[in-house]
């Protein structure tokens, strides 16, 4: 929805140097994914407890925000796509690994929490991409069979998560290449943005 990727690196970058690991943008990007928790955990070890993992999350997500906040908009196309879609009447749903004060600072920023049927993050799974978990209680919370919703996503490890679902995946490539996901069987497409995107809604 928000091409955040970069910032998230960035931040991530700046939190890390804080804890002792150089890392340049290039590594966090192919390293750093996930619940940010899991993350501290397979970086860190056992450096930190759970208290100490769960303070240093979300230090590093407010300072997402503070990096983040005057870049914030829409991917470009998503505007006019969400409209599409909505006037169709069909079910629009967030599954996603970011924490609960992320998804309101661009919900509520954007003004766009009345368009979703259902909305997911971090809180409410107890295991983060790769596993398809976040994707099935946002599907659960349309309604819906996980396996004929269409996801989008920017990141190999969440098209991944799409694939474990069931679910057919269209990603977004702010971040990362259209190769890095040759793998994964359930690409239907690659847009650089909805701008791209041809649909017929009826």
């Amino acid at each position: 929805m928000v091409d955040n990727m970069m910032a998230h690196h960035r931040a991530w970058q700046r939190k890390l140097r804080s804890l002792g690991m150089d890392m340049e943008l290039e590594e966090v990007r192919r390293k750093v994914h996930g619940v940010n928790e899991e993350i501290l955990l397979r970086l860190f070890g056992d450096r930190f407890n759970d208290e100490e993992r769960h303070y240093h999350a979300q230090d590093k997500e407010a300072e997402y925000r503070r990096v983040f906040k005057d870049e914030l908009q829409l991917i470009a196309g998503l505007p006019d796509f969400l409209r599409a879609i909505r006037e169709a009447g069909l079910p629009m749903g967030i599954g996603t690994a970011a924490p609960k004060e992320n998804v309101d600072f661009v919900l509520d920023n954007l003004e766009l929490r009345d368009w979703f049927g259902a909305v997911k993050h971090a809180g409410d799974v107890t295991k983060g991409k790769p596993d398809p978990e976040i994707y099935q209680l946002t599907a659960a919370g349309l309604h819906l069979p996980v396996e004929e919703c269409i996801i989008f996503e920017d990141s190999p490890t969440g098209a991944e998560a799409a694939h474990n679902a069931g679910s057919p995946v269209i990603i977004v490539t702010t971040t990362h290449k259209p190769e890095e996901f040759d793998h994964l069987p359930n690409v239907l497409a690659h847009i650089q943005d909805f701008s791209e995107l041809e649909y017929e809604l009826t």
